[in-house]
Parts: C-alpha cells; sequence; structure tokens
C-alpha cells in the first residue's frame, strides 16, 4: 500500500511540474488558449463564438469590431491583430483578408478564421509570428456574405448556392420576389438532381459507380432522362428553378470596370450597391496603410491576379511582384495554379480583386481553395477534379458518402421520379481530414505575403562639415521587403500620398536637397521648395534611396521616414558628426 502511495504521489508532483503537458507538434499549438476544430466548418453564430473567443483571450493584440449589419441584421465582424508594443494598428503596413464574398464557398471563411487564430495562438511561441506582428497589422474579415453563409449551411442548397446574397431580386421579371428557387424534394437538406426512367434518353448510370450519371455515346440508347436540379414549378409559367435567391454577384459589384447585368451576369444596381460591400470597400479606403490583399473563393486551386477584364493592363513593373509572390504560392500549394483571370480564366466586370489593385494601389489574389490534385495528389482534369477521380475518392476514401443514393420520391408535376446525386457539402468543399491543411497552406501563403509588404528603414544618417559653416548630410533609405512602397500604379494614377523623408536639428535652415537612386549621386534630382520634407515617389523593392541636403544648424540631426503603405523608421546621430 504504501509503495504505491508514494508512487501516486511522485505521479502527482511530476503533473504539477508540468510533465503532464500535451506533445507539441510542429505546425500548431497542441494546448491554445482557444481551443477550435478546424477539421470542421463553422456558421455564423459558431464562427462569431470563435472570434469573441479571441478578442477575450488576447485583449492587446486583437480587437474585434462590426463594420455594420448585413442585410439580415448579422454583424460584419473585422478582426485587428497586432502588437500594440510597437505602433498602433494604423501606423503600420496592414494585410487585409476576406473570405466568403461567395458564401456556398465556405473554407474560406475557415482559412480567414483559422489565419486569426493562428497569429494570435502562435504569437508568443514563433519568433516569426511575433517579428510579424511587431512589423504588421492584419484586417481580417472571415464571413463577408454572412446571410448567404447560414443559407448554405442550414438551408437545402447544392454546393453552389446560394453564390447570391439575399437581398430578394426579380430574376424573371414577372413582378414576383425570390419565389421559384428549388425545392427539397425528399427532406434531406440536399439539393440534388432528378431524373425520369426514359429508353430514349441520354443518360445512363455509371458502370464502375452507378451513383454516377453519364452521357451516352452517339448512336447509344441511354436509361435516363435528367430534369434539372430538385424542385418544381412554383409559380405555374412553365419553368422550373428560374427564380431563387438572390440573383445579384457581390463580386461583380467593384467599381473597376463595372458593367450592367446584360453585359456582366450577376451585377446589382451600380457599384457598390451591395451594402456589405460598401461597408468592406470604405473600411479599406479609410486604411491607407493596407499594402496587401488575400481573397478567399474555391474551388479549382488557383491563385488568381488581375486583370479580370480583357484589355485592361497591370504596369509591368507590378507583374513583377505579382510574379515572385505566385511562384512562392505555387510552391506552398501543391496543385495550385498562378494564373491571371482574364485570359486564363473567364472575365469579371467589376471584381474585388482589380478594384483593390487598380483603385487602391494594393498588391491582390483570390485564391479558389481545393483541386483535384489533392484526391490523390496527382494532375485532375476539370475545375473540381476529372469524374474519374471524384468517382473513385468518393468511393475509396469518403466511402459513398459524397453522393445521395438514386431513389424514387412523388413529384408534382412529373409524377414517380428518382432524386440522387452530390451531395451539397461535397465537390467544391475539402472533406473534413483535407480542410485543416488548406486552411494552413493558404494562410502560409497569406504570411508570406504580409511578410514581403514594403517596409522603410533609415539604414545610415552621415553628417560631414563644408566650407562656410554648412553642412552635408546623406541618409541611405531602405525598403527592405519586396514589394515597393508604392505600387507603379499608385504612382501614375496618384492613389495614395508619396512617401516622405524628413530632417530636424537645432536651428535648422535647409538649403537644398538632393535624391539619387546611387551613393555616387550621379544625376540627382534637386527639391528646392520645402527641401527639408523630401517627396520619394517609391521606394523600389529591396531597394535604397539616397537622399543627401546642405544644411545650417548645430547638433545631433534627426532624419525619419514615413510611408503610407511602408511604416516609419527614424535615425539620430550621436553627435553633430
Amino acid at each position: 500500500m504504501m509503495k504505491y502511495g508514494l508512487l501516486s504521489v511522485c505521479v502527482m508532483i511530476s503533473a504539477a511540474l508540468g510533465a503532464d503537458k500535451p506533445y507539441q507538434p510542429q505546425g500548431a499549438p497542441a494546448d491554445p488558449k482557444v481551443n477550435v476544430r478546424w477539421n470542421m466548418y463553422h456558421d455564423y453564430a459558431a464562427a462569431t463564438q470563435i472570434m469573441q473567443s479571441l478578442a477575450k483571450a488576447f485583449p492587446k493584440q486583437c480587437q474585434l469590431i462590426s463594420l455594420g449589419a448585413s442585410y439580415q441584421k448579422r454583424q460584419m465582424w473585422v478582426m485587428i491583430i497586432t502588437d500594440p508594443t510597437t505602433g498602433a494598428d494604423a501606423d503600420k503596413p496592414a494585410f487585409w483578408i476576406d473570405g466568403g464574398i461567395h458564401a456556398n464557398e465556405i473554407q474560406g471563411t475557415e482559412a480567414a478564421l483559422y489565419t486569426a487564430w493562428y497569429l494570435l495562438e502562435m504569437s508568443d511561441r514563433s519568433a516569426f509570428i511575433g517579428r510579424l506582428l511587431r512589423e504588421r497589422t492584419f484586417y481580417i474579415l472571415p464571413m463577408m456574405s454572412p446571410d448567404s453563409r447560414d443559407a448554405h449551411m442550414h438551408k437545402p442548397n447544392d454546393t453552389h448556392s446560394p453564390r447570391s446574397g439575399q437581398r430578394p431580386v426579380d430574376d424573371d421579371g414577372d413582378g414576383l420576389i425570390d419565389e421559384d428557387g428549388p425545392d427539397d424534394l425528399d427532406g434531406d437538406g440536399n439539393i440534388t438532381q432528378m431524373r425520369v426512367r426514359d429508353p430514349n434518353g441520354k443518360f445512363k448510370p455509371d458502370d464502375e459507380y452507378p451513383q454516377m450519371m453519364v452521357r451516352v455515346k452517339d448512336g447509344e440508347k441511354g436509361q435516363y432522362t435528367l430534369l434539372g436540379e430538385e424542385g418544381f414549378d412554383n409559380d405555374g409559367d412553365g419553368k422550373v428553378n428560374e427564380d431563387g435567391d438572390g440573383y445579384y454577384d457581390p463580386n461583380r459589384d467593384w467599381p473597376w470596370l463595372w458593367a450592367p447585368s446584360q453585359e456582366q451576369p450577376g451585377a446589382y444596381r451600380y457599384p457598390l450597391s451591395v451594402p456589405e460591400n460598401r461597408m468592406v470597400a470604405d473600411f479599406i479606403a479609410g486604411h491607407l496603410n493596407i499594402a496587401g490583399a488575400q481573397s478567399y473563393h474555391n474551388a479549382g486551386g488557383m491563385i488568381l491576379r488581375g486583370p479580370t477584364v480583357k484589355g485592361d493592363r497591370y504596369e509591368p513593373a507590378d507583374l513583377r511582384v505579382y510574379d515572385a509572390l505566385g511562384a512562392k504560392g505555387e510552391l506552398m500549394l501543391p496543385g495550385y495554379r498562378y494564373i491571371e483571370t482574364a485570359t486564363q480564366l473567364y472575365e469579371t466586370h467589376g471584381a474585388e480583386l482589380d478594384w483593390l489593385y487598380s483603385m487602391r494601389g494594393i498588391v491582390s489574389f483570390t485564391n479558389e481553395m481545393f483541386t483535384g490534385f489533392n484526391f490523390f495528389r496527382r494532375a485532375s482534369e476539370g475545375f473540381f477534379g476529372s469524374r474519374e477521380d471524384q468517382r473513385a475518392f468518393n468511393k475509396l476514401l469518403l466511402f459513398g458518402d459524397g453522393v445521395v443514393p438514386w431513389h424514387e420520391v412523388d413529384h408534382p408535376q412529373y409524377g414517380r421520379i428518382e432524386v440522387g446525386g452530390f451531395k451539397k457539402d461535397w465537390l467544391r468543399q475539402p472533406p473534413s481530414f483535407m480542410l485543416e491543411e488548406e486552411c494552413h497552406r493558404n494562410m502560409a501563403f497569406t504570411l508570406y505575403q504580409a511578410d514581403e509588404m514594403p517596409l522603410v528603414k533609415v539604414q545610415s544618417v552621415t553628417v560631414r562639415d563644408m566650407p562656410g559653416g554648412v553642412r552635408e548630410v546623406t541618409a541611405i533609405i531602405e525598403n527592405t521587403k519586396l514589394t515597393p512602397t508604392r505600387l507603379a500604379v499608385d504612382v501614375r494614377h496618384h492613389i495614395n500620398p508619396p512617401d516622405r523623408v524628413t530632417i530636424s536639428a537645432e536651428g535648422l535652415k535647409v538649403i537644398t536637397a538632393l535624391v539619387s537612386d546611387n551613393m555616387f549621386f550621379e544625376r540627382p534630382t534637386e527639391q528646392t521648395r520645402q527641401p527639408g520634407v523630401v517627396k520619394l515617389e517609391s521606394i523600389g523593392g529591396n531597394d535604397v534611396t539616397y537622399v543627401r541636403w546642405l544644411i545650417e544648424g548645430k547638433g545631433p540631426v534627426t532624419v525619419t521616414v514615413q510611408s503610407i503603405k511602408g511604416g516609419a523608421d527614424a535615425m539620430t546621430t550621436l553627435s553633430g558628426k
């Protein structure tokens, strides 16, 4: 008895000393302050709870604000994350992240939430994350269309719906609104396909995977006719499912090269006529320090850049930045392709991606999360992977759970038919065991982008006495990152103010100022008007600019650089020299 009693005491002492702490795997904490399952999807209430819990657990680094209420009165939550000991959020280069502008593309919200959680949980565990938060600010909006996100998760839908917002729209011009959407004929929460037996039909079950329907070959008679998605003619106009949720596309609502609905299906009334988008645009326009942005969509495994309209162009110097970031993204996201939207995917008028670049001067990407490559870690054709890989994956790894087996139902117009096919939670969305990896890899790409936003430094300040009591002050101003302090599109269109380099000293009188791209000041630019405040159009990525003043004045000299998107820095000479 005494022997076992001593052993129990030893175990208790060991536990008290911390020996019972969980084994820490690489990549994420095993004992987070806010414990979240990242192998599942969170609806609006659950996502809100995660954000509120993070703000409570990390009150110094995290601030939770609302941009306002959505159409159905859900708050548009934004998390502001930074290390406040090194300055306010607005004084640092900032990175914007949003997810779920197309609400059925639900893993975008999870990636945004995961990023916020990871930044906070790892802030004192990872040297990289700690430095990033000292130097950067993150503005994260996980749910850009919160109403339709909950509609997708809690109401009958297919994997593609609702892409629209929830404001009622008369799609078919009959004076009624949203009166003829899909109908869940079997009440299982999925909108699947309808089929009817037909000896002259054009479709038959796949030989190996009978739950899948395939078109018969020319000259071959099929067994079924497909009738479209589950639903019936609710309004008696002879059409089925022609007026459901919406329809307007929140990603056809942005001002740059916006086009009306007759040219761009999904456009709403006018640019930024979707109030949720207007709130986002106002926030971004009010935070000039945002230098990088990432939007999360699905699917297809793509890292998209603009332009999204043929004939539009990005500045060549800016494309070099995009190409460098995109190449790294392809490495970090196996199976993803870095492509231009307009020429390699399709045209999109009024896309957020182009508005961020062309009107705000922000390096921005749209990631289409999840790819058929992930099925078997090999190339898989098609936007959602090849049909063959879909079938094999569903059979071998989902054990058939990705589809609804065909079964009979009564249809009010067609009589006895069958329904079945893909469930709404399969095809576009990673299954649970793949979700966390998808979130982490995409997050890592955004953190790489954020780390390569501009960051200005005063590299050195030297003072040299000249004849006549004049002093020559030379400062080397450095941008230590890949992205220039102002993109070429920003400089061309004067989107943001130029960078400013100022000099101060006791009794200062500035005679003139020179700017050069080399240490020998060959072919310098002279600034005679207000030479104490030198304006720089941009400091290139991983580059330096040389500034020289002729001044009168005594004692130490302070040089300060301030960049809207690159932060600020200062250096003071220890003496007059």
